[in-house]
């Protein structure tokens, strides 16, 4: 199906077809209409060559595929027709039959996309089936072959189906389901091996069985994003369902919405008013996941709880004023609903403050539980790394510290859990809201299979199979945890109550800007706008988290390691920029951010050289040759970014357009280094290599971050590198 890629040309036209229906028919005019027509035509004929390929290569959909190209074809021809004379009303007609029938071929070409993926999905589910029943080895290394090779073509068709996907929600669903049956499958080939090695072993099978079933249960949400929204599909799946739950913030929001149109619209008629009741049960049964957890302390349930029912008693009173409006004209019921409203609006607004108070109070404590549970993990795998003792009192003890070991964990995944299940309550986008449920279902289910993972090992001390199982599952528990507390981190900086919070939406902060002396006017971004910037903001904080955590390893080993100097100091100037996409930190302007993206290129070429250095110690080889391609890649992105940053701009949309592109130029040139650091760190942990005696070279190569930030502001000490009419977004 990469064919579908062709038709882009004719998606270019579209603008053209809706011009030609309002084009004078002057004589310019109608020389151009000629133009566009003839380009209309040609391009419809490429569009419609590919249909006319799916057909060939897809009997199902042949006929209805063949006869839409055919009036596409039509359309396009009579377009190029009229385009040479002034029929206004031909014209339309022509136009509105071409968008028709190419909407057509898009259906039937995306059922075939659906129907391939879906053929894929069902050729893995088969050979689940037969690995699951294989009862030697020689015949489950054919099945899990056969089993490898269907994986590969799904998540092929899942990767591309997921770009796709226009809803933000699917897309998450997508990727949460991919990365469960990618992580899933090591532990798959482990748990059936030990159950191979160890058929007697009940706790083997229940290792195996549950990853069996959580494979399964991601591509029962495979099946059910992709069918959604076609003819016919609009069922739901109990396992899907889960992953549909409401959010606490949603069902508050959704209540002051409905508030705020019964004022606007002077009352709430009787549907209104049973569904702001529905929407009120909807928040109750959702702060009860705050309010009932242990881990909530006694304050925020106690005002969680106090604020629900303020917000029922604003919303009786409106209800009752609704009523008294329907019935009768009752002086002062107008005053009445105002201030109904007005109580409901700023109890619900109270309410989402302390909910978000509540989770953020428990996230705080993520990271460090994570990292209680690792290590309890990581003690329970010790557990079978001695023979089973022959004394009978020895083999008690180790079967009580077991016990002992197991309830500990179990006790911190509670927890965690509860965190997760709290975060997902306060996500503001559908991607955070996805990938928290994802988190406490994958940590629900394998968080006890790393104890049943040891009981095995405890059992069969001597087995390898058994041992590997483990290490297996507690890879994946680590795994889930640095989720979870990655998940808590974005949240928590998201979520962040600083007094000049607001100042995000109008990015950045009113400054100076270049040579201009004039304070410059903020202008307010869209929702669209903020949410790009956003993200982009946040995946170049996680490139610096990952460049953080991988210098963190080396700094100790020498203090004049010049390598590490660079990319810390490349760490913390991408850390202000992602600042400046809160509208917080020292970046105050977008002038103040396009000067500190000219330091960061200046740096980054300035690594580039000192790895070139670098790069002459290590032997000829795999290392080196990685080395060299990661290394070659960061002119050309340094180049980039400096021509970005020199574009001149005028306006809003200019510069809105120049502060994204310089972002993410930035995290493009971020991740390319990152890649450079740790290879260039691995070749010299494996060739013993020394970092001494590098430099880049020249008075400047000294600079450190703090240099960096006192020449990083607006204003005359800034250099060049945005116009004077740069704008305060």
């Amino acid at each position: 199906m990469d064919a579908l890629s062709d038709d882009d040309d004719y998606t270019c036209r579209e603008p053209q077809i809706s011009s030609l229906v309002t084009t004078r028919g002057d004589a310019a005019g109608g020389a151009a209409v000629q133009r566009v027509g003839a380009a209309v035509a040609c391009a419809v004929e490429r569009f419609v060559a590919v249909g006319e390929t799916i057909a060939d290569d897809n009997p199902d959909v042949r006929h209805s595929m063949v006869l839409a190209c055919k009036e596409a074809r039509s359309a396009g021809r009579a377009i190029e027709r009229v385009c040479s004379g002034t029929d206004g009303a031909g014209m339309v007609s022509a136009a509105r039959a071409l968008l028709a029938a190419v909407t057509r071929v898009l259906l039937l070409a995306d059922m075939v996309v659906v129907r391939q993926l879906l053929l894929a999905k069902d050729k893995v589910a088969r050979s689940l089936d037969r690995l699951e029943s294989v009862s030697n080895f020689a015949e489950f290394v054919r099945a899990f072959t056969e089993f490898g090779g269907s994986m590969v073509e799904l998540a092929r068709l899942t990767a591309e189906r997921r770009a796709d996907l226009r809803d933000e929600r699917r897309r998450a669903q997508v990727a949460a389901a991919r990365n469960v049956l990618e992580r899933s499958t090591l532990m798959l080939l482990t748990s059936s091996k030990t159950c191979l090695r160890h058929p007697g072993s009940a706790s083997a099978r229940e290792n195996r069985d549950t990853v069996f079933c959580q494979m399964r249960r991601a591509m029962d949400l495979i099946h059910y994003v992709v069918r959604d929204g076609l003819p016919g599909h609009e069922e739901q799946s109990q396992e899907a369902a889960q992953w549909e739950a409401g959010t606490a913030l949603g069902a508050l929001r959704g209540l002051t919405t409905q508030v705020r149109a019964a004022r606007a619209r002077g009352g709430a008629d009787g549907s209104r008013r049973r569904a702001l009741a529905a929407t009120l049960r909807a928040l109750v049964e959702r702060t009860h996941d705050f309010t009932d957890s242990a881990y909530t302390s006694h304050e925020h349930r106690q005002r969680i709880l106090a604020l629900a029912e303020r917000i029922a008693y604003e919303l009786e009173r409106l209800v009752s004023v609704a009523v008294s409006l329907e019935e009768q004209s009752v002086s002062g019921t107008l005053a009445a609903l105002e201030s109904a409203c007005a109580g409901a609006t700023t109890a619900a607004g109270e309410l989402e403050r302390a909910l978000v108070a509540a989770a953020r109070d428990q996230a705080r404590d993520l990271a460090s539980l994570a990292e209680q549970a690792r290590k309890i993990a990581t003690d329970l795998a010790h557990i079978g790394n001695l023979r089973r003792k022959i004394a009978s009192s020895c083999g008690e003890r180790e079967s009580e510290r077991l016990h002992n070991i197991a309830s500990q964990l179990h006790e911190q995944l509670d927890h965690i859990i509860e965190v997760c299940k709290l975060l997902r309550h306060i996500a503001l986008s559908e991607t955070l809201q996805v990938s928290a449920k994802f988190a406490e279902i994958n940590l629900r289910i394998y968080g006890p299979q790393v104890v049943t993972a040891a009981r095995t090992l405890a059992a069969h001390p001597g087995s390898a199979a058994a041992r590997e199982n483990l290490d297996v599952f507690v890879d994946m528990w680590a795994w889930l945890l640095a989720d979870a507390a990655r998940l808590a981190k974005e949240l928590l900086d998201l979520t962040d109550e600083r007094p000049d919070k607001q100042q995000y939406s109008s990015l950045p902060r009113p400054g100076k800007h270049g040579t201009t002396s004039k304070p410059l006017k903020a202008v307010r971004l869209d929702s669209d706008e903020q949410a790009k910037i956003a993200k982009s903001g946040l995946e170049m904080k996680m490139m610096s988290s990952e460049m953080d955590a991988e210098t963190e390893k080396w700094q100790g080993a020498d203090e004049n390691n010049d390598i590490v100097k660079r990319a810390k100091n490349m760490s913390s100037m991408a850390f202000a920029m992602y600042q400046f996409t809160k509208g917080e930190g020292r970046l105050n302007t977008t002038q103040d951010l396009f000067t500190q993206a000219e330091y960061f290129a200046e740096e980054a070429n300035r690594l580039y050289k000192i790895v070139r250095q670098f790069s002459y110690q290590v032997p000829a080889g795999t290392a080196k040759k990685e080395l060299l391609e990661h290394l070659d890649r960061v002119p050309t992105y340094v180049q980039q970014l400096q021509f970005t940053v020199k574009e001149p701009t005028v306006g809003r949309a200019a510069t809105f357009s120049k502060v994204d592109n310089v972002i993410q130029e930035t995290k493009h040139l971020m991740n390319v280094i990152s890649k450079v650091v740790t290879t260039c760190f691995d070749c010299a942990n494996k060739y013993k290599l020394d970092f001494t005696g590098l430099s880049a070279g020249g008075a400047g190569a000294s600079r450190t971050a703090r240099d960096d930030e006192a020449g990083g502001g607006g204003g005359t000490d800034a250099k060049p590198g945005g116009s004077s009419s740069d704008t305060a977004m």
